[in-house]
């Protein structure tokens, strides 16, 4: 939101810098701060009462941290080091205290000059640094320090009420340089243009934009800093609401050719021969995607299901529908596993209706080929020809379909699964191979909170699959401390052999494969004792996979699958898994979406701190998709207080993905949910979030409607249209625009 000429300053300057050249340096390298306007939109994190101190008892391990708080004692020691033989080595020891909780602070050599005159009992000081462990206590060494000296001045009250912002930093710039820098360009603050329309903004009772700024950076009390963040957060959502209202717009302008099935064709034949009844909720979504098919505008929908809801069913019946009705429909995995995973069972699924062109294939049938980079010259070319005469009504690949040589017949609809594991240039390309805009499909398997869908896919109507098909069972989850209890991880492996013994099959996950060569530059860091115990790398396939077939799991069958594995050895490994001939597959994430072995019902995921809540979720889902309940174990080797393990407690106490990915949103913030991968460009959330701020989401999307709606190229509103050129420079349009 670089309105004005004077916000659009940059930073660092061949001739004139608006700040030290090395403090913009850093700003630009550390912080992404360029311009006058980025700095007043570097909000602070939160604000400090010289009066109150910060709560040292609840400081987290491994941050750059900043607190306030009094000297309680300085004491300094002589030692005798390498570097000082004669007990000629100094170490300043100076303890502070907030009343909650007491913290160490340690200097050594020449560093503990300045401090031992300065930090004397009673002093108090802002302190940042990064917070370790030593001898069992918590402590910061060589923090950075400023002392709080009130102005003669103030009053002793005044001074002691006075609120000071502490803002993101980083080890090389600490809070209160940053803070000194905005002091510095805040004047310029009153130059910002208003983005907000006068009618919203006034209706809501919103301060104006440069008022909201200056009382960010500089409030007198709290109410200042609550009428900011009101006024800040309502930017936020407003502006990018707006542009997800025009790319809607945009979206319901483009012709697309309608595509209804005929009325006994592929679709209903392959009705006619499913063995089970669908889901009121498969039957519902079918209805929602069959009336965006009908109709002359490209569907643009996002179906979110939990694992196992039957999102693959509902996406074959769309593509036999397109099919029908003279199409073609492609279908893009993200890897090659679940690409040759969905082929083979949508021509299981379909049977002589997969069999278009063949002996014994169903009158109505259609072929259904399979496209992956890592196919031979002949059964490519088999596979370009069939979709090049139409031939083939549908393809499963990846995003070897992509290419340049990959023609369509007549692409009619693209659906798209884990959508955030490709990139938009990608679906843009194969959304291109239609001749007008083909039908698209998004298919998610991690459930995402309503306002996070209403934020990220705002330009998608979403469907929503909630319940599972009969038959599937439950899974039961545990937390496995195998440091507290080691006994538990025995008790684990002797699971794993009852659920063979009972016939079935499992899973055991590690975070790593295990063959990386050592980075030299990683191994060349020096480490604490602490970091070695801390930070062991993570466990590796080929390392647990040899350790169980020697030990614990000696006589089963076990197997190993990973990423970096040949695609055919991959296929291979999967193939005799599917069949029964493997007990135990010790695998990555690969096998995190779409894999489908019914009769595997256990799974032990080794590290399980080291993954994300929602690809947990996923992996768990891997199991308990036959009869018979799954099973599965969460082994952490991480303390009982940390939040890694609140964090598992909470996948292991329930199976709602919705829950799971609400409680995830809380700990990690947007910074992942609007990222790179999801939404084409760093998060422009500051003060929004979107799990907090709902309603404010759901009010600013009805207002950006209605504004686009009114005005959609916003020529009455041009501070409106240049907030939003600043929100989506020129990659984040594009982004937009391919959606």
């Amino acid at each position: 939101m670089d309105l004005v000429p004077a916000l659009e300053e940059p930073l660092r300057q061949p001739l004139k810098s608006v700040l030290g050249p090395a403090t913009a340096k850093v700003m630009a390298e550390h912080l992404g701060l360029l311009t006058v306007g980025d700095l007043l939109h570097h909000y602070p994190r939160r604000y400090e009462e010289r009066g109150q101190l910060t709560h040292l008892a609840d400081l987290p391990m491994d941050e750059h941290v900043t607190v306030v708080a009094q000297v309680a004692d300085a004491r300094l020691h002589t030692f005798a080091s390498a570097k000082a033989p004669r007990g000629k080595g100094q170490r300043l020891e100076v303890t502070i205290t907030d009343g909650s909780g007491r913290l160490q602070l340690v200097f050594f050599g020449a560093g503990v000059h300045k401090p031992h005159k300065e930090l004397l009992p009673g002093t108090r000081a802002m302190f940042a640094g990064k917070v370790s462990v030593f001898n069992r206590r918590l402590q910061l060494a060589h923090p950075a320090y400023e002392l709080l000296r009130g102005d003669p001045e103030e009053s002793v009250e005044t001074w002691a009420g006075a609120l000071i912002p502490i803002y993101p930093a980083t080890a090389k710039l600490e809070s209160w340089k940053i803070g000194k820098a905005i002091q510095t360009v805040l004047p310029t603050a009153r130059e910002a243009v208003d983005p907000l329309p006068d009618t919203l903004r006034e209706g809501r009772g919103l301060v104006p934009l440069p008022e909201a700024l200056l009382k960010i950076h500089r409030p007198h009390t709290k109410a200042d800093i609550e009428d900011a963040r009101s006024r800040l957060k309502w930017d936020e959502a407003f502006v990018l609401q707006v542009a997800l209202a025009r790319r809607r717009h945009a979206d319901a302008q483009l012709p697309a050719v309608p595509r209804k099935p005929a009325p006994d064709g592929l679709l209903t034949a392959f009705d006619a021969r499913l063995p089970f009844t669908l889901t009121d909720g498969q039957q519902r979504v079918s209805r929602e995607i069959f009336d965006d098919l009908a109709t002359a505008h490209p569907m643009h929908r996002l179906l979110q299901g939990e694992v196992g809801s039957g999102k693959t069913m509902v996406a074959l019946r769309a593509m036999l529908a397109v099919v029908d009705a003279g199409g073609q429909a492609a279908m893009l995995a993200p890897t090659e596993v679940l690409a040759q995973q969905h082929h083979r069972s949508i021509v299981e699924m379909m049977g002589e209706l997969a069999e278009g062109g063949m002996l014994g294939g169903a009158e109505q049938a259609t072929k259904v080929v399979l496209l992956t980079g890592s196919m031979g010259a002949a059964a490519r070319r088999h596979a370009l020809l069939d979709l090049t005469t139409g031939e083939a009504g549908i393809v499963i690949g990846t995003h070897a379909l992509i290419e340049d040589k990959v023609q369509f017949h007549d692409l009619g609809l693209v659906v798209v699964d884990e959508q955030h594991r490709f990139g938009v240039e990608q679906r843009d390309a194969l959304r291109g191979k239609g001749k007008q805009p083909p039908h698209l499909l998004v298919m998610t398997a991690t459930p995402i909170p309503r306002t996070v869908a209403m934020t990220v896919f705002g330009d998608l109507e979403t469907s929503v699959l909630d319940q599972l098909p009969a038959g599937r069972s439950p899974i039961a989850s545990h937390v496995v401390p195998a440091a507290d209890k080691p006994h538990f991880l025995s008790r684990a492996w002797e699971r794993v052999r009852e659920e063979v013994e009972n016939g079935h099959q499992a899973y055991v996950v590690c975070p790593r494969i295990g063959d990386e060569e050592d980075d030299p530059k990683k191994s060349a860091k020096k480490k604490s004792p602490e970091d070695e115990a801390e930070k062991r790398p993570p466990l590796a396939v080929l390392d647990v996979a040899d350790q169980l077939a020697k030990g614990p799991l000696q006589s089963l069958r076990v197997e190993v699958l990973h990423g970096r594995m040949h695609p055919d050895d991959k296929d291979a490994v999967m193939r005799r898994f599917a069949a029964g001939d493997t007990d135990v597959l010790v695998a990555t994430t690969v096998i995190e979406v779409g894999v489908n072995v019914p009769n595997a019902t256990a799974m032990v995921i080794m590290d399980a701190d080291r993954f994300g809540v929602s690809q947990l979720h996923q992996l768990r889902g891997r199991v308990g998709r036959g009869s018979a309940p799954g099973l599965c174990l969460l082994v952490t080797e991480m303390p009982e207080a940390s939040a890694a393990r609140q964090r598992l407690n909470a996948v292991a106490s329930t199976l709602d993905g919705f829950e799971l990915s609400r409680i995830d949103l809380e700990q990690r913030r947007e910074g992942d949910v609007l990222g790179q991968a999801q939404s084409g460009a760093r998060t422009s959330l500051k003060v929004l979030a979107v799990i907090e701020d709902e309603e404010i989401i759901a009010e600013a999307r009805e207002e950006a409607a209605a504004v686009v709606a009114t005005d959609p190229d916003l020529t009455h509103l041009p501070a409106l249209r240049t907030a939003l050129d600043a929100l989506l420079d020129e990659e984040r349009e594009q982004y937009l625009e391919k959606g």
